[in-house]
């Protein structure tokens, strides 16, 4: 049978798949279906960072750096043309390895909001995960 994950997320390939199914195995029904549209809104898709990879080797080096927050890095690509275009090459082969540690984390942010906001019997809990899904996304 497949995982409920599948039925909400079907657009992830494998390994993000299982890394959700692994993350919500002990949620309810209800808290999935909050995973799942909190995750959405926020989730970078492969082919995207892909395409702006691309897209820096001859306009903006850095910019899918940028794209999955790490300003820091896309700085330096943009400084030294994107390491001398090895570093975005090497990004256009690992896009998907990029993608999956950034949603990683924010897949692993939203499911301790959602724990947290269910150990706190008041609304306050909900107030401050929509806050930081809200704040996450800017």
């Amino acid at each position: 049978m497949p995982h409920i994950v599948t039925h909400y997320l079907p657009e992830l390939d494998e390994p993000e798949r299982s890394f959700i199914e692994h993350l919500t195995a002990g949620m309810s029904h209800e808290n999935i279906q909050q995973f799942a549209a909190a995750y959405r809104q926020v989730r970078k898709d492969p082919q995207t960072l892909r395409l702006l990879a691309i897209i820096g080797i001859v306009a903006i080096p850095g910019l899918h750096r940028f794209w999955v927050g790490q300003v820091g890095i896309g700085f330096l690509y943009l400084v030294t043309w994107g390491l001398l275009l090895f570093g975005t090459a090497t990004d256009i082969i690992k896009y998907r390895e990029l993608a999956f540690g950034y949603n990683r984390q924010l897949a692993t942010r939203i499911a301790n909001n959602l724990i947290q906001s269910r150990k706190a019997p008041s609304s306050a809990g909900e107030v401050s995960f929509s806050q930081d899904l809200r704040f996450q996304s800017q």
